[in-house]
């Protein structure tokens, strides 16, 4: 009686594990840009504590990202995976914007572009990704 294994048990068992490695990776690949997302949470938070702090001195939202005292990139840079802006007028209530960065040394996958916005007065978030 010859003992191992054959040809087809082989094949089956790297079958399962390049299963399991792609399922893994896909995982892996959406945990890492849920990650790169809390970039934006901690930005756009910050940016809307500083425009309610303005809106109290000033009784108006800024318009200006630089007005903010807050290091927010508004052209993708190699050290943020996103770019900032502020939207809307300065009477009525403006949205804070991030958008992914696909330049600038830190580029998603193409299917990983997308928008987190914060609305200042309200603090709803949204988007076009589940990422917020």
């Amino acid at each position: 009686m010859k003992k191992g294994f054959t040809l087809l048990e082989i094949i089956v068992v790297i079958v399962i594990i390049g299963v399991l490695a792609t399922l893994g990776f896909v995982q892996y690949a959406k945990t890492l840009e849920r990650a790169r997302g809390m970039e934006t949470r901690r930005l756009l938070g910050q940016l809307r504590q500083a425009q309610l702090g303005y809106y109290q001195e000033y009784s108006a939202y800024a318009t200006d990202i630089t007005l903010l005292a807050v290091n927010a990139p508004t052209a993708c840079t190699s050290t943020h995976f996103f770019s900032y802006s502020v939207i809307g007028t300065s009477t009525a209530d403006g949205v804070g914007t991030a958008s992914r960065c696909t330049t600038g040394g830190k580029n998603p996958d193409a299917t990983n572009t997308y928008v987190v916005n914060v609305t200042w007065a309200t603090g709803v978030w949204g988007g076009t990704s589940g990422y917020y």
